[in-house]
């Protein structure tokens, strides 16, 4: 706060900073009720039967509070769901780039499994009739987990793992596809066998034939050595 020669207040205002969406202030205690509601609510309903009255109701919060954050139910399960289930996660640089997708298949089926399965299939389906729900869907969630499984891929290529002309987007769509198939029809059990197996068919059109087999390497040498020694 400032005051100028002929007595007038200025209030310079801190420029808010808080993300689209978030509250501010004491608001972030209704916020986690929200969240709360909108999570329990998923759990035990569609997402097309899930209403702002009735996350309202099980917050403990105005119908206005809702639609002061977010303009519409979608907006906010999609909030909703980027906050507790999309966290991405890194591997290790120690590990081979196969193991490394392995891993992201594993993960992937137990999540199809539970109650983030259900979500994501309601948002696809919630999608067809709201293209922003599947551009959000896309953006903040999809495309952010390829750029990290492409980083996978693009190591594989680089120390020859996977042969040099492996097109990554391609082998990701290969891979993770088929998962999603299974859990949008729901005509056939998701497990990890299935997506392992599915891996394993991707593998075999970019895995470096030329590179030795483990255990083939140390042979090898050994028998290099002994030519030497005679």
């Amino acid at each position: 706060m400032t005051i100028s020669s002929g007595n007038l207040i200025h209030v310079t205002r801190k420029a808010d900073t808080t993300p689209p969406g978030r509250p501010r202030g004491n608001a972030a205690v209704s916020h986690a009720a929200i969240m709360d509601a909108v999570y329990q609510l998923l759990e035990a309903t569609p997402a097309r039967e899930v209403t702002m009255d009735a996350v309202a109701r099980q917050a403990g919060v105005a119908k206005p509070t809702l639609y002061k954050w977010w303009p519409s139910k979608s907006a906010l399960i999609v909030a909703a769901f980027h906050e507790r289930f999309s966290n991405t996660v890194n591997f290790p640089e120690s590990i081979s780039a196969e193991e490394a997708l392995k891993q992201r298949m594993r993960r992937l089926i137990q999540q199809c499994n539970g109650l983030f399965g259900k979500v994501v299939a309601d948002l696809i389906a919630e999608g067809q009739s709201d293209p922003a729900i599947l551009n959000d869907f896309f953006n903040r969630h999809v495309r952010i987990r390829r750029e990290s499984t492409n980083a996978d891929i693009q190591r594989g290529i680089a120390s020859g793992e996977f042969r040099a002309d492996t097109d990554s987007e391609l082998l990701m769509d290969m891979i993770f596809s088929p998962v999603y198939l299974r859990l949008l029809l729901r005509q056939t059990q998701l497990t990890e066998k299935y997506g392992l197996q599915v891996l394993e068919q991707a593998m075999l059109t970019v895995r470096n034939s030329k590179l030795p087999k483990r255990g083939q390497a140390g042979a090898s040498s050994s028998r290099s050595k002994a030519v030497v020694a005679q």
